[in-house]
């Protein structure tokens, strides 16, 4: 069971579809999935900004999805900062990757998606960070290869 860390930006995406609900079912279903108080913040602090895009029946199912969603997840506190990406919003992401060995983040932020493998092993975060899609195709892929003989 890996451990995955998920983008809120992805977990807000997945009320749309595609790929990052993909994502986030697979992980919620067959992975370890982390959250902090920071991450579960900043996914309901986004609800006001949300009621101008959508519909209220869609607004309260996608309250009630992150709800749930924060509820089944593991809460980690983190400890220590990490000072990665272009974007110092980011590295909270990476700084609970650290915090909880994950092995998987999911995310769609192009400076996170940026960062070099090598310098996340020298900050002593050893995930992949992928896009919802490349998650999928992975995980999907590992399972193929584990159902063989």
């Amino acid at each position: 069971m890996a451990k995955v860390v998920l983008d809120a930006n992805v977990i807000i995406s997945a009320a749309f579809g595609g790929n990052p609900l993909k994502a986030v079912i697979q992980a919620m279903k067959n992975d370890e999935v982390y959250l902090s108080r920071s991450i579960a913040m900043e996914l309901t602090d986004v609800f006001p900004t949300l009621a101008k895009k959508l519909t209220d029946e869609q607004l309260a199912f996608l309250q009630q999805r992150i709800r749930d969603l924060i509820r089944m997840a593991k809460m980690a506190t983190v400890r220590a900062a990490v000072s990665l990406s272009r974007d110092p919003k980011d590295d909270h992401y990476l700084a609970l990757c650290k915090e909880v060995s994950a092995d998987f983040l999911i995310t769609g932020d192009k400076d996170l998606l940026a960062i070099p493998r090598v310098k996340l092993t020298e900050n002593g975060i050893s995930c992949e960070i992928l896009t919802p899609q490349d998650f999928v195709k992975k995980t999907a892929r590992d399972a193929d290869l584990t159902k063989r003989p």
